[in-house]
């Protein structure tokens, strides 16, 4: 069986990328391309981690982030907030809505890779 991981970005040069690089890893990808069919894709495939962009269409990350750590049954997925959003104030904001990790784009994708494979073992 393999892996989920749920891409949620509303930019499709990243998905692109993102998509190719976890498919690479191994993983089985989804893709999400605003807030409320990410949280929608969430609930219904149950994903070990989301890449999540801060800001989408719909819902912002971060108020997909907070959705996700209210439900309890959801709390084993694991997410790491993907966004341009980089100033210490957007940083606490994602830390403080659930977030497990933050990576400010433009990101390095070996050291993304690596931070995912660290974030699932």
């Amino acid at each position: 069986m393999t892996t989920k991981v749920l891409i949620a970005d509303d930019e499709p040069n990243i998905v692109v990328s993102l998509e190719f690089m976890m498919k690479r890893a191994g993983y089985e990808v989804l893709v999400a391309r605003d807030g409320p069919s990410a949280l929608e894709a969430i609930r219904r495939e149950r994903p070990r981690l989301v890449l999540l962009d801060g800001m989408m269409p719909g819902m912002t990350g971060f108020d997909v982030c907070e959705a996700v750590r209210a439900d309890a049954a959801l709390a084993g997925i694991r997410i790491l907030m993907l966004t341009a959003k980089g100033r210490d104030a957007d940083i606490a904001r994602g830390v403080g809505a659930g977030a497990d990790a933050y990576v400010t784009k433009p990101f390095s994708t070996r050291d993304l890779v690596k931070m995912v494979q660290e974030m699932l073992a």
